[in-house]
């Protein structure tokens, strides 16, 4: 999972994650990374809107954001 983090900040993409909360529940956010650092990593919460603090070990997935242009004929 680290490694899609990684990969996600290095390509400054939007990412969907599923995170569990510190409370055990589950949530569905997207986010943008800002910073990582060890086994954290900062990010623009959308769902929140505003920078938050996530724990590399509390991802359960992340999928980068494609988003694709359409044609105009």
């Amino acid at each position: 999972m680290k490694a899609q983090i990684l990969k996600a900040f290095k390509y400054q993409q939007l990412v969907d994650m599923m995170y569990i909360a510190n409370d055990g529940g589950i949530s569905k956010r997207r986010i943008k990374i800002l910073k990582v650092s060890g086994e954290t990593f900062q990010a623009y919460c959308f769902l929140r809107k505003e920078k938050r603090t996530f724990k590399m070990e509390n991802v359960l997935s992340a999928i980068p954001v494609i988003t694709k242009e359409r044609m105009i004929v």
